[in-house]
């Protein structure tokens, strides 16, 4: 490294550790999930198509002795009686692979939780997965593809995924990540009732139902529009549905109202609820069924939001409304300055 490239680099670090580094983690959205077996010790194997749409939570990374975590936005109560994080788990884990020689070893981190908490779109492991990289550029740590797929996957099954940060078909428990076609410019309107569906609870629910076959494959010239694409969805579906269902009746009605009232190419339930979705061809489609939605059900969270090809421009695009009032999802005047992560690159 020249003298120059040098002081530029020292620079560059010193801002780092005067200002600290933001991001943000996109909300992930599974647009089929089925269930294809079980291994014996209990993590059922899964084959799921994820993408990133244009909203999510902030975080910001500040050097500091100490660990703190701070939190904020419209669902922040839901996570302040939170025992143990995952952010804080993910934090800790990074940690891990600091030098005993390093005198800054703690940070202080700031979450605006934008996403509502248990919903099926991957808050918290988006969450993780951010953190994890500020960590990495803010420590200026490295590590290999596997190193950071087994990383992410002692945290959870979605935080390899995350760590990619574009759309992937994911299989196994999580391990395995698939490219896919180029997906069709599109949008999704996304509606939750704000009740919380653990994970879990859903999976033990239907411990008793049969096991899927895998999705039909990709199309081997990919998807030539929305409509090839919504053709080919419609062929897949979501096996965490009923027993969503069984736990919250409430996501049927959710469903009811997107399809009445949006009329989607495409309605079908994330994850394991209960945020459901909406597929349309244009923006200006899904921002006027997320308003009219979010007029008609005040008492629900609804945002209009584009398929991103990957999330790392790291900007945000879309509304989210909650009681029939558009939340800012422009940064705080702190997060203004938002680093620039790329993808990680899992082996697949």
């Amino acid at each position: 490294m020249t003298k120059v490239k040098a002081t530029e680099a020292n620079h560059v670090l010193l801002q780092k550790m005067e200002n600290g580094i933001c991001g943000h983690a996109f909300a992930k959205v599974n647009l089929f999930l089925h269930v294809t077996g079980k291994r014996p010790e209990g993590l059922h194997l899964l084959d799921s198509l994820v993408v990133f749409v244009g909203i999510g939570d902030s975080l910001q990374l500040l050097p500091d002795p100490a660990v703190s975590l701070k939190i904020k936005g419209p669902f922040a109560e839901v996570l302040k009686t939170e025992p143990n994080n995952i952010i804080l788990k993910a934090f800790h884990l990074m940690q891990n692979y600091l030098s005993s020689g390093r005198v800054m070893r703690g940070g202080q981190m700031t979450l605006t939780k934008r996403l509502p908490v248990s919903s099926g779109i991957g808050g918290g492991s988006s969450d993780a997965a951010t953190i994890m990289k500020l960590c990495s550029q803010l420590w200026e740590m490295y590590f290999s593809p596997l190193e950071w797929l087994q990383m992410g996957l002692s945290l959870g099954a979605d935080v390899p995924v995350c760590l990619a940060g574009q759309p992937k078909r994911m299989q196994g428990i999580g391990e395995l990540l698939f490219e896919t076609p180029v997906i069709p410019p599109c949008w999704l309107v996304l509606v939750n009732p704000l009740v919380a569906v653990p994970t879990a609870a859903v999976f033990k629910q239907r411990q008793h139902e049969s096991f899927s076959p895998p999705a039909p494959s990709f199309p081997e010239g990919g998807w030539a529009n929305v409509k090839d694409f919504v053709h080919y969805l419609k062929r897949c579906r979501n096996d965490l549905t009923k027993p969503a269902l069984e736990l919250q009746p409430v996501i049927a009605d959710v469903l009811q109202v997107l399809q009445e009232t949006a009329n989607p190419l495409l309605a079908r339930m994330s994850g394991s609820g209960a945020t459901c979705w909406g597929l349309f061809a244009s923006e200006d489609e899904a921002r006027h069924a997320a308003a009219t939605l979010s007029q008609k059900q005040g008492n629900w969270w609804v945002a209009a939001t584009p398929v991103l090809e990957n999330t790392e421009t790291q900007l945000m695009a879309g509304n989210q409304y909650i009681g029939g009032k558009v939340i800012d999802n422009q940064p705080g005047d702190k997060e203004k300055t938002l680093t620039k992560m790329g993808q990680v690159r899992i082996p697949g």
